[in-house]
Order: C-alpha cells, then structure tokens, then sequence
C-alpha cells in the first residue's frame, strides 16, 4: 500500500494510485466549519461530549482537524499555513472558551471579542484592538465573520500603491522560524504537505488586521477599480509579485522540499452563473503575474501549483492551465459550465483536480445519506481514473450539515476510494 505522502505526489503525476488521495483541512479552502468538526468528531467517539474544538480560522471559523481525526477518515493531506494573518489562529499560543450561537464548545485565539453586542451580534476588532473601529461581525445566530468595510473617501489624486500592501510584507525570521520547525513536525507524520504562504498576487486585501487599513479596502470599489484604475490596480499586483518572489526564496531554503504542494492564489474567478471577471481582464491584469510565481515555484522546486476560484470557471481554464497551474480547486460542478464529466475528458491530463467531491450547496446539507453517497461513487468514478484527483468537498464542508450526511460521506469515501 502507499504511504500518503507517495499516494498524493502520484495522482499530482496522473499515476494510478491504490486508492484515490483525501483531503479535509488541507488549507484554508479544503476545510470544515468548527459546528461540523464538533458533530463529526462526536459521532466517531473521538472526545467526550463538551469537548472544545479550536477555531483555527476565525473568519471562516474553520475547526482544527486534529491527528486522531486525519488518522480516522484516512486523510493524506497535512496543513502549513505562513501566510497573512487575516483569519489564521493556527500559531496562536493562547486559547479561551466560546460557545458558538448554535451551541458548540470551542476555544478561540485570546483576542477573539466574545462580548455581543445589544442585538447580540459580535464584532471582531484588528488585532482585539477595541479602540479602533471593529473589522468584522458575525450576526446574531450567524456562522461567519463578515469584513467591514473601513476605508476613507478615495482620492484618485494622491492613490498610492504601498497602501495596498501594508499587510503584504516580507515573511519574517520569525515566521521562516516557524516554517521550518513545523515542516520538519509535518513530514514526520508521512503525510503530504499542502502549503500556504505570503505569495497571493491579485487577491484582494479588506485589511482585517490592520487598525487603520488605507487605500482601496472596499471590495465592491475594488472590481470597480479593475476598469477605472487599471494601472493603479496593475501596479499593486506588481509589487505584490516583486514581494512574493522575495518571500519564495526565502521559504524554500527554509522547508526545502518537504512540501508538496502549495496555494499560489485564491483569486475567485467565478459566480454561480458565469464569469466575475472578463477573460480579457484575466488574461492582462492576473495571468501575468501567476505565470512568473509558478515560473518561479516550477525552476526551482518538486512543489505543485495550486489555484482556488470558485464558480463558474470554464472559459478561464485554457489560461489557468498556460499561466501553469497543476491543481484547480474546489472545482464547483455545482455553477453553470462545470460539468464534471466534460472537466475530466477536457482537461484531466492538464490539471489535478483538488475537490468536486460532493455538492456542499445542496446535496450534502439538504440530500438524504443516500444521495450523499451515490454522489461520491459518482466522482470517484469520473475524476480517479488516470490519477490526477485529491478527493475534497467543493470548498469546505459548511454548517448545519446533518451528522448522519457527515457520515455517510466520509463512509462513502473510505468504500469508494
């Protein structure tokens, strides 16, 4: 039987593998919602009941996937996260007690704002600095952080690029530290390392972290931007690549190849129905500057490229591929254009697909058991065959989703996989 980390590198080479590669909390965009991980980790009799779950996500409030949880699904996929500090609570060192508004026990990172407000919502603040306007806010009874918009009036007149990239920083000594320190703890464990560092060209930054964010922070203003500031928006991005370039060299000779794979970018593309963006727009202001981090990654590591864009994708595909990138996740079969079976005959041999799992808009939280199941042997049917598949639900695994579906899926992929 393979080990983990020789069963993902095979289906990244579109080898046959002995059974298709798992991957639950990988990364930021491959994870499960801490309500989930508390029902799921109940339901498999790993903890006693009131056992807290960290929240290692605040944002999305993503759960940790502990190693008896990894051992007990046949996950291959381990985490290193060095990347902004907008969400991630994975190197905090001290944890307090919260109950989520739908009553699960868990600990959060020591600035976490556990007080509500009058209406009962909860506002985050950057960095738990209550003296500056709060960043977030999850409302009463809801699962997520929203971002707060915290910007001043735009004045196109006095613009300037290096606003945009206060949290965009050379990766620190510390953090390289860090990096390969837990590099070393996670290759010891056989399984595949999916990495997450400071190297996203052409996402967007509201600023959580940053007290007093400047420059263009408003998301709506941001796409706007993309047409009526084109060069402004050009020359973030190339500095942000000049930064990422740096941070590379940097972090390779600190975890050398003990990674498997890494996340370049979790730009989103798509909606539900059709393009975000103009293929145009891709091709002049995001391609370029993906095409020298993966040149990068490509001359100078074994690492894989790996690129998240929800929604419906298909007219970028041929660039993504160009631009090289080896996996495409969460791969939404669920938007307009994604049908699985014409992703795998069209670009199979092009990509690994990292994801299309299971529908987790509508099949795994309001499907029966059985329609969960028949999904996944449906996929693993489709996407294992030639390699090239790590199987993962489409984004992470939500909220509110029934314990018995939790079940059937991760029953249906140890018999199916």
């Amino acid at each position: 039987m393979m080990g983990s980390r020789d069963r993902v590198q095979a289906a990244l080479e579109h080898r046959d593998t002995d059974r298709v590669p798992l991957d639950l909390g990988g990364s930021d965009v491959t994870g499960m919602h801490v309500d989930s991980v508390y029902k799921l980790r109940q339901a498999l009799q790993l903890d006693p009941p009131g056992t807290p779950v960290k929240v290692v996500d605040v944002g999305q409030q993503l759960g940790e996937i502990g190693s008896d949880l990894l051992d007990a699904l046949g996950v291959d996929v381990v985490p290193l996260r060095g990347s902004f500090a907008e969400m991630d609570s994975r190197q905090n060192e001290n944890w307090k007690s919260w109950t989520t508004f739908h009553g699960t026990p868990v600990l959060v990172p020591e600035d976490f704002n556990t007080e509500p407000e009058p209406n009962g919502d909860i506002l985050r603040y950057p960095c738990g600095d209550k003296t500056v306007p709060p960043c977030g806010r999850m409302p009463c009874g809801g699962f997520y952080f929203d971002a707060l918009t915290r910007q001043d009036s735009i004045d196109d007149d006095h613009l300037n690029v290096e606003h945009n990239l206060e949290e965009y920083e050379q990766v620190s000594d510390a953090n390289l530290t860090y990096l390969k320190t837990e590099s070393e703890r996670l290759e010891a464990t056989g399984k595949a390392i999916l990495a997450q560092f400071p190297i996203d060209v052409g996402n967007f930054f509201s600023g959580t972290n940053l007290k007093h964010p400047r420059g263009i922070r408003d998301i709506t203003e941001w796409y706007v931007s993309i047409n009526l500031r084109r060069d402004y928006v050009y020359e973030v991005f190339e500095r942000q690549c000049e930064i990422s370039l740096q941070n590379l060299k940097k972090i390779h000779t600190a975890v050398g190849e003990r990674v498997t794979a890494v996340v370049v970018t979790e730009n989103d593309l798509g909606t539900q129905n059709g393009p975000f963006i103009s293929p145009k727009a891709y091709r002049e202001l995001w391609r370029p500057f993906n095409v020298k981090v993966n040149d990068w990654i490509h001359s100078n590591t074994n690492w894989k490229t790996f690129m998240h864009s929800c929604g419906s994708i298909w007219r970028f595909l041929d660039d993504i591929a160009s631009a090289g990138f080896d996996c495409l996740n969460p791969v939404q079969t669920s938007a307009a254009d994604m049908d699985p079976q014409a992703l795998k005959a069209e670009y199979g041999s092009r990509f690994t697909f990292w994801g299309a799992g299971i529908d987790t808009q509508r099949v795994l939280p309001f499907g029966t058991p059985d329609e969960v199941r028949t999904m996944v042997r449906e996929r693993m049917r489709i996407f294992r065959v030639g390699g090239g598949f790590v199987f993962n639900t489409i984004h992470n695994v939500q909220a509110g989703i029934p314990t018995e579906n939790l079940l059937a899926l991760y029953e249906a992929i140890g018999e199916y996989r």
